[in-house]
């Protein structure tokens, strides 16, 4: 057998040329030092680099090299091939620092800026009102009390001697849970809080009663289905119109600003005898609109006064059928709507904006406590 011929020297192939290497060289070096960022010098990478790259192809060939051949082509393409890899790695690094120092510029926080700039939403002006006039009533020592919304109907009327035929109990203004023969209805009002109040305790009896109730209205600019009540019970020895005069005083005063006058207007409600429409003194005007057409005022409608709610003395029928003796005792009831003294302590004009949930509307109203 005859011993290999080392003496063999075929063409070196193009791909192992000098020049060819050192042109597939300096075309890496110069794609490698114009990459922009990490994802350019990825495609740089695969191009120069990769199993495809001309540096990699010319490698292959070097196995069809004799062995004298190969030290030599081999040296030169693992020269040009290091090249490529050590520029790949500077700018690696390079790269990879711009890249951190954009990232630290563009999510860098400012702790001397107001700390204030993010709002923080806010909370319904209903919820705020309704908590605001349970501290007037809780600082004077009476108690909040609370009730079902879905109400049997002797709460919601025969105890507060609404008679079977009167409208209120019709379905055109009340909402009964199944059929008018159920008994049950959602509350008309917070009345029957006061009602269960005197039925589980023993006078004297001082409590504020706010909640949701609900009505077969339309939703327009002034009514809703479902709205806020807040209503009032006294029951105690020797309790008279005085009480419940100066207690409203007391009560508009500190939702609508020291100095406001109250009135009664005689009226009729079946659950409190002698009953009368409360009114206060226009907080805007002061009065001083009435009969001057130079000072007209828009709240009140020049008249001076405006309408708030409902009150008097409890009806002795009432107290009866919660099982408290009127010959002993006697008290006052009140109620007054949370949008409409809303409304009017604000000056909103429309019942959507208290029932979209826009919170363009509540922010202005900020996150009182």
């Amino acid at each position: 057998m005859s011993a290999p011929n080392k003496s063999f020297d075929p063409v070196e192939p193009a791909a192992l040329a000098a020049s060819t290497l050192e042109a597939a060289r300096v075309d890496a070096l110069s794609a490698i030092a114009g990459a922009r960022d990490l994802a350019e010098l990825k495609e740089v990478r695969l191009a120069h680099a990769g199993d495809r790259s001309p540096l990699a192809l010319a490698n292959r060939e070097i196995g069809a090299l004799p062995p004298a051949a190969k030290a030599e082509a081999g040296k030169r393409v693992g020269e040009a091939r290091n090249a490529v890899r050590v520029a790949l790695e500077e700018r690696s690094v390079v790269l990879e620092a711009e890249r951190d120092a954009l990232m630290l510029a563009a999510e860098t926080v400012d702790v001397t800026l107001p700390w204030d700039r993010s709002p923080i939403g806010a909370r319904h002006p209903l919820t705020t009102i309704q908590e605001r006039i349970q501290d007037v009533f809780v600082a004077l020592g009476w108690e909040v009390a609370e009730g079902p919304e879905v109400e049997a109907e002797w709460f919601n009327f025969d105890a507060l001697n609404i008679p079977p035929d009167h409208p209120a109990r019709e379905m055109t203004d009340t909402f009964f849970v199944t059929s008018p023969d159920s008994g049950l209805v959602l509350r008309t009002h917070t009345s029957p809080v006061q009602v269960r109040t005197m039925l589980t305790r023993k006078p004297p009896i001082y409590v504020i009663c706010p909640g949701r109730t609900f009505r077969t209205d339309e939703l327009d600019a002034t009514h809703s289905p479902v709205f806020g009540q807040v209503e009032g019970l006294v029951i105690d020895r020797g309790i008279t119109m005085a009480h419940l005069k100066g207690t409203l005083d007391h009560f508009a005063a500190s939702i609508f600003g020291e100095g406001i006058a109250t009135r009664l207007r005689p009226s009729y409600f079946p659950f409190t005898e002698p009953s009368a429409e409360m009114d206060f003194q226009c907080f805007v005007c002061r009065g001083e609109s009435i009969g001057n057409p130079d000072k007209a005022c828009r709240t009140c409608g020049s008249e001076g006064w405006i309408e708030w709610g409902g009150c008097g003395l409890v009806n002795p029928r009432v107290l009866i059928a919660c099982g408290i003796d009127p010959d002993e005792y006697s008290g006052f009831a009140f109620g007054m709507g949370l949008e409409r003294t809303l409304m009017l302590r604000h000056g909103v004009s429309d019942m959507h904006d208290l029932v979209e949930g826009d919170i363009r509307f509540t922010l202005p109203f900020g996150t009182e406590v």
